[in-house]
C-alpha cells in the first residue's frame, strides 16, 4: 500500500528512505542463541527473498528507528523516530491480509478481503472504502495504487526485503553471517554489503531469513560510522498456521461514517503520474528527482512544503540554484528553490550532480 500524496514527508524525507526502495522502515525484532542449521549459501538465500510468499500468519511487528527526521505533518510516525511495538498483523497466505495500527486513544484497522480494501479508524469512526477490480477470474488492483493511502499499512518486513534486495543486490557484496533467532524462530542472516566503488552513506543491510519458511523475519539498516541501527522492521512475535476467516471480514460499526474512496485513489493515481520521479544511478547510489506538486499548500488544507523545508533544511546553492539541504544519518535530500527534490542515500555531492 503506498502513498501517493506528495508532502514533505514523501518529497523529502520518504523519498530519502524510499530512494534505493527501503520504503518505510523501523525496529529490532529480537533474537537469542544462535541455532545449529544446514548450510546455504547467499544466492540460496538472495532467490528466497525474492520469491518467497508469507504463509498464513500473525504476528507483531516491532518498530524503531534513529533516522533523527523531524516531526514534520504529513510523515508517517514511524519514520519521525520512536519506537512502535503494537503493530499487528494477519494473513490467509491467499489475498486476505489485516492489519492494526493502534494509538493511545484510537485505532485504524485495514482489511483487505481479496476485493474491496476498508480503512477503519475508531477515533474519526470513518469507513474509508476501497473496491478492488476482478481480472481474468483472479483479484486485481486498479491502476496503482487502488489501496487505502496509508504509507504506515507497508510495514512488512518480506516485502520491504524484496524491494531492497532486487534494488542493490548487483551492486553489492553478499554473504551469509551465520545463524539468528526472530521472533523465536532460527533464521540465517543475509548480510548485502555496499562494493567499494558504491558512494553511499549506508554501511550494510542484514536480513534474517526465516529457515523453514525462507520469509524475511528482520531486516537491519546500518549507516556509517555507527553501530546504532538507523532503521529496522521486524517481527518481534509471529504464528504461523491457518487464521480465523472472520479477521478478514469487515462490518460497518454501528454510527460509523462509510465513504467510496475509489475517486481519492484515481486521483491520487493521476497525482503521483503527474509527479512521477526520475531514477539517476542504481543501487546504494541512487538518486529520486522529482518536482514538488505547484498547487501543494496553496490551497490551506496542508502544509506548505516549501516553508517546512526551509525551517526544517540548511540554506545551500551552487551552479543548479539555490534551495535547502535536509540531512540525517542516513541520507540527504536536496530542494531547490524551483521545487526540484533530489534524495538517497548518498552523500551531497551526487544529489547537486543528479540536479544537472
Amino acid at each position: 500500500m503506498n502513498r501517493r500524496r506528495i508532502t514533505l514527508g514523501a518529497a523529502a524525507a520518504g523519498v530519502v528512505a524510499g530512494a534505493v526502495g527501503i520504503g518505510f522502515l523501523a525496529a529490532p525484532a529480537g533474537a537469542g542463541q544462535s541455532p545449529t542449521l544446514p548450510g546455504t549459501t547467499p544466492a540460496a538465500l538472495v532467490q528466497s527473498v525474492l520469491t518467497s510468499s508469507p504463509p498464513a500468519m500473525s504476528g507483531t511487528v516491532a518498530i524503531t528507528n534513529n533516522l533523527g527526521l523531524p516531526a514534520v505533518p504529513g510523515l508517517p510516525a514511524a519514520l519521525a523516530g520512536g519506537n512502535n511495538n503494537q503493530i499487528r498483523v494477519w494473513t490467509d497466505g491467499v489475498h486476505g491480509s489485516r492489519i492494526s495500527l493502534p494509538t493511545p486513544t484510537s485505532e485504524e484497522t485495514i482489511i483487505d478481503d481479496g476485493t474491496t480494501v476498508y480503512d477503519w479508524n475508531s477515533a474519526t469512526r470513518t469507513v474509508t472504502e476501497h473496491h478492488l477490480n476482478k481480472a481474468d477470474g483472479k483479484t486485481a488492483h486498479k491502476a496503482e495504487p487502488a489501496k487505502p493511502d496509508t504509507s504506515n499499512a507497508n510495514l512488512d518486513p518480506a516485502s520491504v526485503a524484496r524491494q531492497l534486495v532486487s534494488s542493490v543486490r548487483q551492486t553489492s557484496t553478499i554473504s551469509v553471517d551465520g545463524t539468528d533467532v526472530v521472533a523465536n524462530r532460527p533464521a540465517y542472516d543475509l548480510v548485502l554489503t555496499p562494493k567499494p566503488s558504491q558512494r553511499t552513506l549506508l554501511r550494510q543491510v542484514r536480513i534474517a531469513v526465516d529457515a523453514q519458511t525462507h520469509m524475511p523475519l528482520q531486516l537491519t539498516v546500518l549507516a556509517n560510522n555507527t553501530n546504532t541501527p538507523a532503521l529496522q522492521i521486524g517481527f518481534n512475535s509471529i504464528d504461523i498456521g491457518p487464521q480465523d476467516p472472520a479477521l478478514f471480514r469487515f462490518s460497518v460499526p454501528a454510527g460509523a461514517t462509510v465513504t467510496n474512496g475509489d475517486n481519492k485513489d484515481k486521483q491520487s493515481v493521476d497525482t503521483a503520474n503527474q509527479t512521477a520521479p526520475s531514477i539517476v544511478g542504481s543501487g546504494w547510489e541512487t538518486v529520486v528527482v522529482m518536482h514538488l506538486p505547484s498547487s501543494m499548500g496553496q490551497s490551506g488544507k496542508g502544509p506548505d512544503p516549501m516553508r517546512l523545508v526551509q525551517e526544517f533544511g540548511k540554506p545551500i546553492s551552487g551552479s543548479w540554484g539555490t534551495g535547502s539541504l535536509i540531512s540525517t544519518d542516513v541520507g540527504n535530500a536536496l530542494v531547490t528553490s524551483d521545487g526540484r527534490v533530489a534524495a538517497g542515500f548518498v552523500p551531497t555531492q551526487l544529489l547537486i550532480k543528479a540536479l544537472g
